[in-house]
């Protein structure tokens, strides 16, 4: 695939071979520094040689000697191409110096004569006062310089201080990122999403990050057909568009695009004439209670978006033998931020990746799989409109605050005719991959994710405000680096593509390398749609993030004249961050501002997306400092990821998380509760034996602090599930909503067969957490016990 082969860096996903060189006092790179070779600095060299011999001698220095080693073949490209065989290790601490008295020229050049008078003395002394008072201050100006030039002497992490993030964030302003969104913008009515991807790199590698590359992967995309699917009245007659406009040549001429892009990616296709049954937001208890009273074999589903995933009330209606389902969004589930009765909208019902590779990469040689449709039902998205001309005759308006759901009674009867034309194709997908790679640590990464346009649908503008604050926080990360400073762990910026086929790119990539992301990824922060609204802020976290999530949001408010209570919560969130949850038990953290009443309605109608209209983000951040308040929460989010010796991670607060996921009436979890108070006190133990003397300096032992920070990047893996309903998290900390705080997969079970007399899907769902939850006991045991063993070892 040529440009496929892309590699993190420091792995062997870059090819490149990487030697850990331990270098020995007496050997220095060729060139290291231009004044070392100066003559006139030689009788420094002797007195510094003696003083070496002093620091060699302390204890510790061995220590010393190979860490600085290490980090000078980070920090230096040249000395990484080294051969082991050109490096041999000291025998001595003292060899420097015993090499240099065994050279011939020793003598000539450093042998002092004996004075023959005092006056000569004298002025022998005093010259070598004035040669080392010059010698000194030149010394320290060749310190100041070649501290301030060499990028090896970058900023440790130990030594940072918060304000230090402060002052990379200051440099992210409002203005920036609203120029950088018009271009975006405007770039997007001219060219393809190669054309964008590109664009996108350029200005990546422009801003001084050192390895861009595209990555691209040859999928399969189920695109609009030749012309607008129909739904017609069979009593009338009556044509329309999806958007409830007649179909003729004037209406489909007015949105023509908008009505080609109203579709559901991967529907059946074809024809179905049937009666419409309205099913309201299709969850078990309205379809149990629909097929007491109807036939649903080959009928057409009437169904609101929102409540439950989409593809988890698909798979009910498939069940009760729907042949078809008519989609739409009830304008009392909106925000009264504009009037959407006429506007068209796509879903995907692609669970994630390339159809044609479920489940691997869609890589060359890769077996393809015929699925031109992921579902049996024919799925066609309408505007709110055109239900209302479904379902009863138009009514004169009248004028009140109260919002009447779209309702179609059980005793009349519609019968309609639906019309699907879709188009399946191959195409590539091409993703953005940047890296800032790690001084300390460079094997772990924090993946931090944007998504570009994709020219074969519309995604509004919410692509060009997460593309251009992921740039602004680039551009204000590369201003420190120029000047020497490096994150401890390296930093992966990715922006991707075929996020509303299905997430595609990330799903593809993550496929690509998931053996080396499984055992280096430490965090993944969302940067998805970031403005959705623009009366709260509404962050989503990992259990183990959301007490650092806290800290900054609190931190932050504090400097803003208005500050309300932000509630941070782990939800299912829509967007590239699903791979990470799902499959690689990953922390993730997503900021995003959101309208106050969108948080009160049905959740999941984000599913849906819209063609915004060009001004639409910025009459919602008209000034940008929303987008910008977003670039500083995150950015800080990932420095302090990236930069703190030990990850800002919190193993309690899973475990507090459980047991908060036991509070419910779903019976038989007294074992889940007893396992879950034994996962509480071991996350206790290890909160309080480990993390606590990890995070003093004073205590801090680098090996110890690698093992715990393994265990804390691992801790979200033991929560992923084999087994889960479509459209739910596979790891079962998140919720479907901000409402359920019961496990999710717990809570659809016990529905599920509450009126079966078996309870069979429940027990299964049960045995599920419950292994889950004794995975992750067992997992903090055994980190203890492994942190026992060491200390055994060294007393």
């Amino acid at each position: 695939m040529g440009e496929n082969e892309t590699s993190l860096p420091n792995t062997s996903l870059q090819g490149k071979k990487m030697a850990y060189q331990k270098v020995s006092a007496d050997q220095r790179a060729p060139g290291h520094s231009q004044y070392l070779d100066n003559d006139d600095l030689q009788a420094t060299a002797l007195d510094l040689e003696w003083d070496m011999e002093k620091e060699l001698e302390e204890p510790g220095f061995d220590q010393f000697q190979v860490e600085s080693a290490e980090n000078q073949n980070l920090g230096h490209s040249e000395t990484a191409d080294l051969h082991l065989d050109s490096i041999q290790p000291a025998t001595s601490p003292k060899g420097r110096f015993q090499r240099l008295q065994e050279e011939p020229d020793f003598v000539t050049h450093y042998s002092r004569s004996v004075p023959k008078s005092n006056r000569c003395s004298f002025c022998y002394l005093l010259k070598l006062l004035c040669t080392a008072i010059i010698l000194f201050i030149f010394g320290i100006l060749i310190g100041y310089y070649t501290r301030k030039n060499c990028p090896s002497a970058a900023t440790s992490s130990a030594t940072v201080d918060p304000q230090f993030y402060q002052d990379i964030l200051k440099t992210i302003q409002a203005e920036d990122i609203k120029k950088s969104f018009r271009n975006l913008v405007q770039l997007y009515k001219s060219e393809d999403d190669m054309e964008i991807s590109k664009k996108v790199k350029t200005h990546w590698i422009s801003l001084g990050l050192e390895d861009v590359q595209l990555v691209n992967y040859s999928v399969l995309l189920n695109l609009p057909g030749p012309s607008p699917s129909t739904v017609t009245l069979s009593s009338s007659g009556q044509c329309f568009h999806p958007n409830g406009q007649p179909c003729n040549k004037e209406a489909r001429k007015a949105g023509s695009q908008d009505l080609l892009y109203s579709y559901a990616a991967y529907s059946a296709k074809g024809t179905l004439e049937a009666g419409v049954i309205d099913v309201s937001y299709g969850t078990a208890d309205d379809l149990k209670r629909i097929k007491k009273m109807k036939n649903t074999t080959n009928q057409i589903a009437l169904l609101k978006l929102g409540k439950l995933p989409l593809l988890y009330k698909i798979s009910l209606l498939e069940k009760a033998g729907f042949g078809g389902v008519l989609l739409y969004i009830d304008p009392c589930d909106l925000p009264k931020t504009g009037d959407l009765s006429y506007d068209t909208f796509m879903v995907s019902l692609n669970p994630g990746g390339d159809p044609s590779t479920p489940g691997y990469p869609s890589v060359d040689g890769s077996f393809r799989q015929s699925r031109s449709n992921l579902t049996s039902l024919l799925l066609q998205p309408i505007s709110a409109s055109l239900v209302a001309k479904l379902i009863s005759p138009p009514k004169a308006k009248t004028k009140t605050d109260i919002c009447s759901p779209l309702v179609l009674p059980n005793n009349e009867i519609r019968m309609v005719s639906m019309q699907v034309q879709t188009v399946t194709k191959f195409k590539t997908v091409t993703n953005v991959v940047g890296y800032l790679k790690g001084f300390t640590s460079p094997d772990r990464y924090i993946i931090v994710g944007s998504h570009h346009h994709t020219a074969y649908t519309y995604n509004g503008q919410e692509w060009a405000s997460s593309t251009a604050i992921i740039t602004a926080f680039i551009r204000a990360l590369m201003l420190r680096v120029k000047r020497g400073w490096r994150p401890d762990r390296t930093i992966v910026f990715c922006s991707w593509g075929g996020t509303a086929f299905g997430n595609i790119g990330s799903y593809e990539w993550g496929e690509d390398f998931k053996k080396v992301l499984q055992k280096n990824v430490v965090a993944y922060i969302s940067i998805h749609s970031p403005i959705r609204g623009n009366s709260s802020l509404h962050p989503i976290a990992s259990p183990s993030l959301q007490q650092l999530i806290r800290e900054k949001n609190n931190f932050n408010c504090t400097r803003r004249a208005q500050c309300t209570e932000t509630n941070v919560s782990s939800v299912q969130i829509k967007g590239d961050a699903d791979y990470f949850i799902n499959h690689l038990g990953v922390p993730t953290v997503e900021f995003a501002y959101e309208d106050s009443k969108a948080l009160e309605g049905p959740s999941f109608l984000s599913e849906a997306l819209f063609p915004k209209h060009a001004t639409n983000i910025e009459e919602m951040d008209p000034f940008f400092n929303l987008h910008e308040t977003i670039t500083k929460l995150s950015g800080e989010v990932i420095l302090q990821i990236a930069n703190e010796p030990v990850l800002p991670f919190n193993a309690l607060d899973i475990a507090l998380e459980v047991q908060n996921n036991l509070r419910g009436d779903q019976p038989s979890t007294h074992q889940l509760l007893a396992i879950a108070s034994r996962l509480r006190e071991s996350a206790e133990l290890f909160q309080s034996d480990e993390m606590r003397p990890a995070n003093d300096p004073k205590e801090r032992v680098p090996v110890r602090v690698r093992m715990l920070n393994d265990i804390l990047q691992d801790m979200e893996k033991s929560f992923l599930v084999k087994k889960v309903p479509p459209g739910f998290y596979r790891n079962i900390l998140y919720h479907v909503d901000e409402k359920t705080r019961q496990f999710s997969l717990l809570v659809e079970a016990w529905e599920h067969c509450k009126p079966l007399a078996s309870n069979e899907t429940f027990q299964e769902a049960l045995s599920e957490v419950l292994n889950s939850i004794n995975s992750a006991q067992v997992y903090f045991k055994a980190g203890l016990d492994v942190f026992e063993s060491v200390l055994v070892e060294k007393n």
